[in-house]
């Protein structure tokens, strides 16, 4: 059925490029009334994974200036034998083919003596392309969270040191950070799993240009237990919390599913769709878990609406075949869904990843 589809649309393209070649050749005049058939009629389908071999923790944002959608992911050695990638740049035009342009960063910060560049979050502010990330090793007692600016979504950022760190914000495993602006006011969202009584998500004010906390006091804690990888989504009047939880980077092995919760108030009460809050361990509306297939799905960018109304959401999965790469790190590959709603909740058709070809997000003017 898509092979015939897709054969159909090609016809129907030659078809109307030969009328036009024949009307601008024989009869000038009647050139402007034959219409193009434009790339998003066209029903093309796509495959997961979009991008391999890794892209972990991804975040996304559509270029506004050049019409490329961008993605960044933790920094990662891909066992080609060019060593670690210090936050990996990705660029597509459609979502679903995507080619890596570079790093980042020209060199790792240096406010911290050791550690990896992860989990990072770009958005476009004050015209600037701004990077907070992750700046930690695993077990790391004082980990915490960066600021890089560019002029161009590729790089160079250029880093403008600390933002926060765990010890100074009293936040244990202060990483993960996603960024979030509502009425002019902006918000910084983060952390990650701990056993202690501080361990969660949390959320605090930054200053008018997003380069530092605003008041370290003010921190609001928005869930409890082993969350990671927040995200905050206005959707008809709800604020919706996703994140992650369960084990992200042991391969096959890998636990890690999303999960959602809402609330009227952007400082919460989040609660999920049973009516628990999220303050509480163990809480939150499944979204998206591993399968026989695919194992660890999770810490996903924000989501991206398409020319159709649709949105779709991008993050990392891990094939459980193929669930390494040479230099023995999680094969985390970039995936990509669609996201429906359905009285008021997302879902993803059956909560986990799909592996079969799926119809592609409509992008009227995609690039190429």
């Amino acid at each position: 059925m898509v092979f015939s589809l897709l054969n159909t649309v090609r016809i129907r393209t030659l078809f109307h490029s030969m009328v036009a070649w024949l009307c601008c050749m024989w009869f000038p005049a009647c050139a402007p009334s034959v219409v193009p058939v434009d790339n998003a009629s066209a029903k093309q389908v796509y495959q997961n994974p979009v991008f391999v071999p890794v892209l972990a923790d991804p975040t996304v944002i559509l270029d506004s200036a050049s019409g490329f959608f961008y993605a960044y992911g933790t920094e990662d050695n891909w066992g080609d034998g060019k060593g670690s990638r210090l936050v990996p740049v990705l660029r597509s035009g459609d979502l679903i083919e995507w080619t890596y342009v570079g790093e980042a960063f020209p060199s790792k910060p240096s406010w911290k003596k050791a550690g990896g560049l992860w989990a990072p979050e770009v958005d476009m502010i004050d015209g600037k392309y701004y990077m907070y990330y992750s700046f930690s090793t695993w077990g790391d007692a004082n980990p915490g969270i960066g600021l890089a600016i560019a002029d161009k979504p590729e790089g160079p950022f250029r880093d403008q040191g600390a933002i926060l760190t765990s010890k100074g914000i009293d936040v244990p495993n202060s990483i993960d950070p996603s960024f979030f602006q509502e009425n002019g006011k902006k918000y910084l969202l983060w952390g990650s799993f701990d056993d202690g009584p501080r361990q969660g998500i949390h959320l605090v004010e930054l200053d008018a240009k997003g380069l530092k906390v605003q008041d370290r006091q003010k921190k609001v804690k928005l869930a409890a237990g082993d969350w990671e990888a927040p995200m905050i989504h206005l959707h008809e009047g709800y604020y919706y919390f996703f994140g992650s939880k369960g084990s992200c980077c042991e391969g096959a092995r890998s636990t890690y599913h999303v999960r959602v919760a809402r609330s009227k108030h952007l400082l919460g009460p989040y609660l999920d769709r049973d009516g628990h809050p999220i303050t509480e361990r163990g809480r939150g509306t499944m979204l998206l878990h591993g399968s026989h297939q695919v194992a660890g799905p999770g810490h996903h960018a924000k989501l991206i609406r398409d020319d159709a109304g649709d949105d779709w959401l991008l993050y990392h999965g891990i094939y459980k075949d193929e669930d390494k790469v040479s230099s023995g790190a999680s094969r985390r590959t970039l995936m990509l869904d669609k996201l429906t709603w359905n009285d008021g909740w997302p879902e993803i058709e059956g909560a986990t990843p799909s592996t079969t070809k799926k119809q592609a997000p409509i992008l009227k003017h995609k690039k190429s």
